[in-house]
């Protein structure tokens, strides 16, 4: 069994229609979890009829956050005995394939616990979201520094863009706009989003539990569309709840003495290293 959740805030209906498409044209989503953290009148009667379809549950919510949200379909989830649950950004399109080659690469490694698949802009360019995890000058330099040869040198290590993204990896930080997770491994070590972040790091912080307790993998293998908006650079809320989240994501996890990014950082550099030209990895951790 797969399920589903999008998490909806006065999202367009056209956004809606065209990820709702794209879960219907798989035809193996047995349930999609639609919660709804602030929709209009007319949007909230589209969502509504939409509870016609056995398939899918609408969920009227408070906006407590993304994760919090989220946390909703996924205990659901568990509560259902689904095998793989995948959380979806609303702008998310993929070919009706995807789904079913995620599972069938899961079924036959069972130490993988979640998987992304390659991700393009729609007009096919490709979306670096394989990280290490952060320090916070990652996170400072690619918000607050002016671009330069030096920062771009930084962000291309940070975002692991030498390991060419042509191949299967296994690193410890990758994009939440697609997350396909095995339910087991979410009930079994009791990992859902830490509800403290509103938005933002939530999917930093939950991938880092999950790459504890088994592989993270990056799928190139199979490719989605992430028509991409960064909110935070548009926005001084959106930036001030960003800044918010990384202050709880470094106090919890350490800002400069963090031995456990370290070790996994060194991991997927020295995993990069096997299969590529050497790296000054004195420049990452």
């Amino acid at each position: 069994m797969i399920t589903a959740s999008i998490v909806i805030y006065n999202t367009p209906k056209e956004q809606i229609e065209q990820v709702l498409k794209s879960v219907f044209d798989s035809k193996c989503i047995n349930k999609l979890f639609i919660i709804d953290n602030a929709s209009n009148n007319e949007n909230k009667i589209f969502f509504e009829s939409l509870n016609k379809e056995t398939q899918i549950e609408y969920i009227p919510h408070e906006n407590t956050g993304y994760g919090s949200s989220h946390n909703i379909a996924l205990h659901k989830a568990v509560e259902l005995g689904s095998d793989y649950h995948v959380v979806l950004n609303p702008d998310i399109e993929f070919e009706p394939d995807v789904l079913n080659k995620l599972a069938a690469y899961m079924d036959n490694n069972k130490d993988v616990v979640y998987m992304l698949p390659k991700v393009t802009y729609p007009n096919g360019e490709l979306q670096y979201l394989c990280k290490l995890l952060p320090t916070p000058a990652d996170l400072i330099l690619r918000r607050f520094i002016p671009y330069c040869g030096w920062k771009q040198k930084k962000d291309a290590l940070y975002s692991l863009k030498h390991s060419g993204y042509d191949r299967i990896m296994n690193p410890p930080c990758l994009s939440g706009c697609f997350m396909f997770m095995r339910v087991s491994t979410l009930k079994e070590n009791n990992i859902f989003f830490d509800e403290r972040y509103f938005m933002y790091l939530e999917d930093f912080d939950l991938m880092r539990r999950l790459h504890k307790v088994g592989k993270t993998i990056f799928y190139p293998e199979v490719t989605i569309i992430h028509n991409h908006a960064k909110e935070s650079y548009k926005s001084k809320k959106m930036l001030k709840i960003h800044i918010q989240s990384a202050i709880k994501y470094f106090n919890k996890f350490g800002w400069i003495f963090d031995k456990e990014r370290k070790e996994m950082n060194k991991k997927i550099l020295d995993e990069i290293n096997n299969f590529y030209a050497p790296l000054n990895k004195d420049e990452f951790y």
